[in-house]
């Protein structure tokens, strides 16, 4: 799912907008993903490589079974070295298999837990804020609205002064309009509604005066 030219359009129409209004500046930021998830990746594969001793106390016999598989059946049975040789080369390939599969970032994505991409996607926000709106205002009166897609979350960060006066409680209408439309599959469409929403809380606190100028940017930035 990516943004179009259209998309492109209605949000920085949306901006420039909701800007006319208010004081206040909104900054928009599409990322294709906030996190690569390489970590959560090599944790299932470790968790993969421990499970084999488990199996392996858990059914006594398989051992024996692969070890028919490169010696004679008809042989000696297994000694000590050779089962701890099987077990290190099944958990090699234990980690192998699952490192290699999770090399597909929708599947590393899908296997991270809800409450990570939340915290990464936040991280990746903060400091996306921090970088292109924190303090880039004459009157500290930024707001970014981040969506990183691969995800389906999106953020809200306000600067110093919105912050002092807008509880984060307020923007659930604009998160709401943003998140049906991005579960509808129009981003662009849920950026816009999202940035209309934003730009009514801003014109209410912080309503234009006669010599507010454009501070920052009113196109979407795409990551």
């Amino acid at each position: 799912m990516r943004l179009g030219d259209a998309d492109r359009a209605a949000i920085a129409a949306a901006v420039t907008a909701a800007e006319a209004q208010t004081d206040g500046e909104i900054v928009t930021i599409v990322a294709g993903e906030s996190d690569a998830y390489h970590d959560v990746a090599l944790h299932w594969a470790v968790l993969a490589m421990l499970l084999i001793p488990a199996i392996f106390a858990a059914l006594p016999a398989l051992p024996d079974r692969l070890h028919a598989l490169v010696a004679d059946p008809w042989g000696e049975a297994p000694g000590t070295a050779m089962l701890f040789t099987l077990l290190l080369v099944a958990m090699a390939l234990a980690f192998l298999l699952v490192r290699v599969a999770l090399s597909s970032p929708g599947l590393r994505i899908a296997l991270t837990p809800r409450s990570t991409r939340a915290r990464r996607v936040r991280r990746r926000a903060l400091l996306l804020f921090r970088t292109a709106a924190e303090s880039r205002t004459r009157a500290a009166t930024a707001v970014l609205l981040y969506l990183s897609l691969a995800e389906h979350r999106a953020e809200i960060v306000a600067d110093a002064a919105i912050h002092q006066r807008v509880t984060p409680d307020v923007w659930g209408e604009a998160m709401a309009a943003l998140l049906l439309a991005l579960k509808e599959g129009r981003p662009g469409d849920g950026m816009a509604a999202a940035v209309e929403r934003i730009g009514a809380v801003l014109a209410e606190h912080f309503p234009r005066s006669p010599d507010d100028t454009n501070e920052l940017p009113d196109r979407v930035i795409e990551l």
